[in-house]
């Protein structure tokens, strides 16, 4: 009865565990296509690295735009997030086979490649729109420098389309980009993080806020500004350490349940002779 009394304990200790971290990571962002309060995002996009334009995770960014131009949005991902990509093109009444194609760079304007998702998709003549998505690798704390692998800071959505005829080059399209995330969790940690989110440039800052100098509150060049609701989250806490605690609890109450079975009753069952 004691054994399973202590079993029982571990169990329900187990379940709350549990049950306090999961929804901490499913409410932690919006997923892909969710609407948030601030759900209106901005209504131009960009046409280079230099001046794309910024919206946050949850948002929808639209715009109009000409059949052919480089169209640039970007959005901050921080440690754990898996970020998902979505693009549709309201195309033209009229129109020749053309190809659309959404890429997606980290803060270093390195190409991220996409685990699943149409990236690029060819919409047949007269075809009414074209959807993209782009499913990136879960953003990690830390990387080796000579790896590509996503990290926390900025990204940019480039959309454009490809074997295009001269007759549809120009025409007007109206645009639509989403993008949102899912928390990995734990399961994403690493022993490691970056000192600073790859984001380039830096916010308005004058001499007010700590900065040196004679007195000149003319702001520095900003180039991205936004970071995600719950901010930068790289460091070395991560929902495993709780899995890990967890775990070591189990193991000791399994100890002491395997010693208790096995040490038998402390005497020997039978008497020898002559005793």
């Amino acid at each position: 009865m004691r054994i399973t009394r202590l079993l029982s304990a571990a169990l329900l200790a187990f379940g709350l565990s549990a049950a306090a971290v999961a929804p901490a990571a499913a409410d932690s962002t919006p997923s892909p296509g969710a609407s948030s309060e601030e759900g209106a995002g901005p209504t131009r996009a960009g046409t280079s690295f230099r001046t794309a334009t910024e919206f946050e995770q949850g948002q929808t960014a639209t715009a109009r735009a000409s059949v052919g131009d480089y169209l640039y949005w970007s959005f901050p991902a921080s440690t754990g997030q898996r970020p998902t990509v979505e693009a549709s093109v309201k195309l033209p009444k009229t129109h020749a086979a053309e190809t659309w194609r959404l890429d997606v760079y980290d803060g270093l304007r390195r190409r991220q490649a996409c685990q699943y998702g149409a990236q690029t998709r060819t919409a047949a003549a007269d075809a009414a729109s074209v959807e993209l998505k782009c499913v990136l690798r879960t953003v990690r704390a830390w990387a080796e420098p000579w790896a590509d692998d996503p990290l926390p800071g900025t990204y940019y959505v480039r959309l454009t389309a490809v074997n295009l005829t001269a007759g549809d080059l120009g025409r007007s399209v109206d645009i639509e980009v989403r993008a949102g995330s899912e928390e990995m969790g734990g399961a994403a940690a690493v022993d490691g993080s970056l000192s600073e989110p790859l984001v380039p440039g830096v916010a308005l800052r004058n001499a007010a806020d700590g900065q040196d100098g004679d007195g000149d509150d003319s702001p520095t060049a900003v180039l991205a500004d936004l970071e995600p609701e719950d901010g930068w989250t790289s460091g070395w806490w991560s929902s495993r350490w709780v899995w890990t605690a967890v775990g070591g609890a189990l193991a000791a109450l399994a100890g002491v349940a395997g010693y208790r079975l096995t040490r038998g009753t402390g005497r020997p069952s039978r008497v020898p002779p002559g005793a």
